[in-house]
């Protein structure tokens, strides 16, 4: 593993890490709202780098990167943070990576998208994700939990915030039971817990002191698209993901029956199985692609 520290247009310092071969295809992966890289586990980490070139990246305000005072609600910004990422990775038109983003990270997919097109991207993974974001936004949906979880998961009160980042961390692993606490999911759920009480309460708040709709975007992008999601999500609303497929022109949609926010939480190995199936596929045929391409032009 290597830690890699580049700087956005603004000049925020954001950190990711790179698991796996320099020379394998690019994954890069995008964490959710108060969260940070190192939701995903080391499993799907390690079995997702057998054949890709990983990166778990930390969004500004969140994990080790800097947190900015201001721009959160800044598109360009979010843009320009992972284009300095795939830029330090040499992912390229000739080059494309597999975009992955959970929750909060498939609007920051968008956010790429609408400022750098897809030049540049072979796939996409849509996780339990939202599109969109402001009221009335069907790709930004949300469920239970996060309505639930606002306003008091962004205050700075500390006995409001840990009660209500406590209940929102229970959907991002399911119900923790006896049998599950045994096989480590309870422990899971406090690593969970206790990335969302360090991400800084201003950055909370400002992440949905936004709107933007994204249905034009989803409607004309030309790229094979994953969308994952469980049918119990209570963060994201299961519709946000019918949506997006609803809209996009190349989808592919797994709905996992009884699974919360969490899905490579609930079942890592499926998780690891099903987004490697995917992006094998779509970076194959964007070199083939890329071959024709070559072909063409030397003809």
């Amino acid at each position: 593993m290597a830690v890699r520290e580049v700087a956005g247009i603004d000049g925020t310092s954001l950190v990711y890490r790179a698991f796996g071969s320099e020379t394998a295809p690019v994954l890069v992966l995008l964490h959710g709202w108060a969260q940070s890289s190192r939701c995903w586990g080391d499993g799907v980490l390690d079995a997702l780098a057998r054949d890709f070139r990983v990166v778990a990246v930390d969004l500004r305000g969140h994990g080790y990167s800097q947190a900015p005072e201001t721009g959160y609600a800044d598109r360009k910004l979010w843009a320009g943070d992972l284009a300095a990422v795939l830029a330090a990775e040499n992912v390229s038109g000739t080059n494309p990576a597999v975009l992955l983003g959970w929750s909060y990270g498939g609007l920051v997919i968008c956010d790429y998208l609408a400022e750098h097109g897809a030049e540049a991207v072979a796939g996409l993974v849509l996780v339990g994700a939202i599109t969109s974001i402001g009221r009335g936004e069907k790709g930004g949906r949300v469920g239970a939990s996060m309505r639930a979880a606002i306003p008091a998961a962004m205050s700075e009160d500390p006995k409001e915030a840990v009660r209500a980042l406590g209940s929102f961390g229970n959907a991002l692993t399911g119900p923790v039971e006896d049998s599950a606490l045994l096989e480590g999911k309870g422990a899971v759920s406090q690593a969970l817990f206790g990335a969302s009480l360090s991400t800084p309460p201003r950055v909370r708040a400002a992440l949905f002191d936004r709107a933007v709709g994204n249905d034009d975007l989803l409607a004309g992008l030309d790229v094979p698209v994953l969308l994952l999601h469980g049918d119990a999500d209570s963060v994201v609303d299961v519709s946000a993901a019918h949506h997006a497929a609803s809209l996009l022109r190349r989808a592919t949609t797994s709905i996992w029956e009884g699974v919360d926010h969490g899905p490579f939480v609930e079942d890592p190995d499926r998780f690891a199985s099903e987004v490697g199936e995917f992006a094998r596929a779509a970076t194959a045929e964007a070199a083939t692609r890329e071959d024709r391409q070559q072909g063409s032009m030397e003809g």
